[in-house]
C-alpha cells in the first residue's frame, strides 16, 4: 500500500504541552503548609496490596496514602504526620518491604518512619520512628526485598536532637522489619551518595558532582567496586538514574539547569558508556530533568517545570512521544525546579503517577502497549489492515507530525463515512462500522495552510 504526500510546506515536531497522555485525576490540598513559592509536595511511591493499587505522596506535613480506584480516581485514605512538619520539609521519599512502608525526610528534625499498611484500604499505622545513631535525616532509600536489606543515601544521624556527620551510604538488615540493624557504611572517598539504582545486588550510585559509581553488593558488608563514570560531557550534579529490565540501558539525569538526559549502554561488567543526550528545549530558560523510570524501550521522566515527558529509547537520540505539563510557569520565571518531582510507571494497570511540587499528585493514562509495539515511524501507520467491521483499527501519525489532526475516511464514491478531530494525541482507535470494501483514509492538520495531507488505503472485511 502506498502513502500519498500531496504537499509539504513545513516540518512538524512534537511540541504540544499535552500529547498522547490522558489526565485521569489530580489531588492537591491547599490547607497544607507551604513555603512562599507554594511548594507542598515531594516524592511519590506506588505499591500493590491485596491486588489493589495504592500510592503514597510526600507533603510538607508527612505522608498521604491513596487508593487508585477502578474508576481512575485518587481516593485519599489516611495521613501519617512526619516527625518534622514544616514548610521546609520538601524532600520525602518512600519504599516498601513486606507490609511496611519506609519513609525518610531530608530536612530538619527528620526520622525514619515505618508504617504498617496491612490495614488498607481502611487505614495505615505508624509502628516505629527511628531517630538515633542509626539514622535521622536521609535523602532517599532503596530496598532489596529478596535479601531483606535497606539502603539509605546521604544519612545524617540525629542523637539527642544533635545532627551527626553525613554518611554517604548505609545498609541495614530488615530481618526484623520494624527495627533495622546497621550492617555496613561507606564510602570514605565520597562526600555523598545522592541516590542509587539497585538491581540484583548491583548498585549504580549517583554521587553528585563526583559522577557515577557501580558496586556489587552480593556481600552487603564488603561491596566490590566495578566501574565509574567520573567525568563526562554535559556534566552537572549527578542526581538519579534508571536501569532497564534487560540491564542493557541506563538513563540518568544531572540536576543542573541546561543539562540533558543521558542514555548509556551497559556492558556485562557494568561499564557505562554514554551514547546519546536528549531532552526538552532549553527555552525560554535553561531546563532541568529530575527523576526517571525506564522500560527496555521507553523512558518516563519527571522533568520539573516541563512536567511528564515520555521518550522512545529505540530512536537515536531518543525521541519524545508523549507529554503532559503539570506546571504553569510564572511570567518571567527562570527557575526550572518547581514542577514534576516524582514518577511511578510500573503498576500492573500501567497507570502513571507523577508528584508535582506545587500542584500535587497526578494520575495519568498512557497507551504504553501501542508505543512499545510500534516505534516512531516516518509513515502513516494503520493497523490491523485489513480490519473486520466489528473490530478496531488504530491510526498513528508519522513521528514528524504533531497533533491536532483531522481524520476522514472516504468510500470509493468519495462520500465521507467517518471523521474525527484529534487534538492532544498522535493516534486514534475507532470501529469501522462500514460495509465490506475498500476505503481511503486521509489525515491533515485542521489548518490547511500547513499543507500536509497523508492518505492510505483501508480494507474492511
Amino acid at each position: 500500500m502506498r502513502i500519498f504526500l500531496l504537499l509539504f510546506i513545513q516540518t512538524h515536531v512534537l511540541v504540544a504541552q499535552n500529547a498522547n497522555i490522558t489526565l485521569l485525576d489530580n489531588w492537591q490540598d491547599s490547607s497544607l503548609i507551604s513555603n512562599t513559592s507554594g511548594v507542598r509536595y515531594s516524592g511519590c511511591f506506588t505499591f500493590l496490596h491485596n491486588d489493589f493499587e495504592y500510592a503514597v505522596l510526600g507533603t510538607t506535613e508527612g505522608a498521604s496514602f491513596f487508593q487508585l480506584t477502578n474508576h481512575d480516581e485518587l481516593h485519599f485514605i489516611d495521613e501519617v504526620l512526619g516527625s518534622y512538619v514544616s514548610s521546609q520539609a520538601i524532600t520525602r521519599e518512600y519504599n516498601r518491604y513486606q507490609n511496611y512502608i519506609y519513609a525518610i525526610g531530608d530536612e530538619g528534625n527528620a526520622s525514619l518512619q515505618i508504617i504498617d499498611v496491612s490495614y488498607l484500604p481502611d487505614s495505615v499505622q505508624l509502628v516505629n520512628q527511628i531517630q538515633d545513631e542509626r539514622v535521622g535525616k536521609a535523602h532517599t532509600l532503596r530496598i532489596d526485598t529478596s535479601e531483606a536489606l535497606l539502603y539509605l543515601c546521604s544519612v545524617t544521624p540525629i542523637v539527642n536532637s544533635q545532627e551527626q556527620g553525613l554518611i554517604p551510604l548505609r545498609v541495614f538488615s530488615l530481618e526484623n522489619p520494624t527495627d533495622p540493624v546497621l550492617i555496613w557504611e561507606g564510602f570514605d572517598d565520597l562526600p555523598e551518595v545522592h541516590d542509587m539504582e539497585l538491581r540484583d545486588e548491583i548498585a549504580i550510585l549517583n554521587c553528585g558532582f563526583d559522577g557515577l559509581r557501580v558496586y556489587d553488593f552480593s556481600n552487603p558488608t564488603a561491596p566490590i567496586y566495578l566501574s565509574n563514570l567520573e567525568f563526562y560531557a554535559d556534566q552537572g550534579y549527578n542526581h538519579q538514574g534508571s536501569l532497564s529490565p534487560d540491564k542493557e540501558t541506563y538513563v540518568f539525569a544531572d540536576e543542573t539547569p541546561g543539562t540533558h538526559l543521558k542514555k548509556c549502554a551497559v556492558s556485562e561488567g557494568y561499564e557505562l558508556q554514554i551514547q546519546h543526550t536528549f531532552g526538552v528545549t532549553d527555552a525560554p530558560y535553561l531546563k532541568t530533568p529530575h527523576n526517571i523510570y525506564i522500560t527496555n524501550n521507553l523512558a518516563y521522566v519527571a522533568y520539573y517545570n516541563d512536567g511528564l515527558r515520555i521518550y522512545d529509547l529505540r530512536n537515536n537520540p531518543p525521541s519524545e512521544i508523549a507529554a503532559y505539563d503539570t506546571h504553569t510557569d510564572l511570567l518571567g520565571n527562570t527557575f526550572s525546579m518547581w514542577g514534576a518531582w516524582g514518577i511511578s510507571a510500573n503498576l500492573p494497570s500501567k497507570r502513571i503517577l507523577v508528584s508535582d511540587r506545587i500542584s500535587g499528585l497526578f494520575l495519568f493514562e498512557f497507551n504504553q502497549d501501542l508505543f512499545e509495539m510500534n516505534a516512531p515511524i516516518e509513515a502513516l501507520l494503520v493497523f490491523p489492515n485489513p480490519v473486520s467491521s466489528d473490530g478496531f483499527v488504530t491510526v498513528r501519525l508519522p513521528s514528524s507530525v504533531t497533533p491536532p489532526f483531522e481524520l476522514k475516511v472516504f468510500s470509493t464514491t468519495g462520500s465521507i463515512v467517518y471523521e474525527a478531530l484529534i487534538e492532544n494525541e498522535s493516534y486514534l482507535s475507532f470501529r469501522p462500522c462500514f460495509v465490506s470494501g475498500h476505503y481511503t483514509l486521509e489525515i491533515q492538520h485542521p489548518n490547511s495552510f500547513s499543507g500536509m495531507i497523508y492518505r492510505k488505503k483501508l480494507v474492511v472485511n
